[in-house]
């Protein structure tokens, strides 16, 4: 069992940057895929980003450039920098975590373990 929690969520003006953290735990934190995805009111859950046990990454295309995913395997943690932020960029993040590694940005039913989310809110 993976336990997941997120945090570094909040309100900012466009252009600007924040840093979504997500401590992991229950699991050997090397070897597992985690991922961030985000979710807004009426629309479907999508993938933000991946990064694989190797260290390898996959972005949204709508991102790329943008943000960026890494992890500290000392903390246990995933972290997700999110810089030149849009109103669009608005939404429920989560992050995600499976034992499985995926090719590309996997759908959200891919992966099994999720954490409960974190708000960013970016105003015009």
């Amino acid at each position: 069992q993976v336990q997941l929690v997120e945090s570094g969520g909040g309100s900012v003006l466009a252009g600007g940057s924040l840093r979504l953290s997500c401590a992991a735990s229950g699991y050997t934190y090397r070897s597992i895929s985690m991922g961030w995805f985000r979710q807004s009111p009426g629309k479907e859950r999508e993938g933000v980003t991946v990064i694989r046990s190797d260290g390898s990454t996959t972005y949204a295309n709508s991102v790329k450039g943008r943000f960026t995913v890494s992890k500290d395997n000392a903390k246990n943690t995933l972290y997700l920098q999110m810089n030149s932020l849009k109103p669009e960029d608005s939404a429920m993040y989560y992050c995600a975590a499976d034992t499985r590694s995926f090719l590309g940005l996997p759908p959200p039913g891919a992966f099994n373990y999720w954490g409960q989310g974190t708000q960013v809110t970016v105003s015009s």
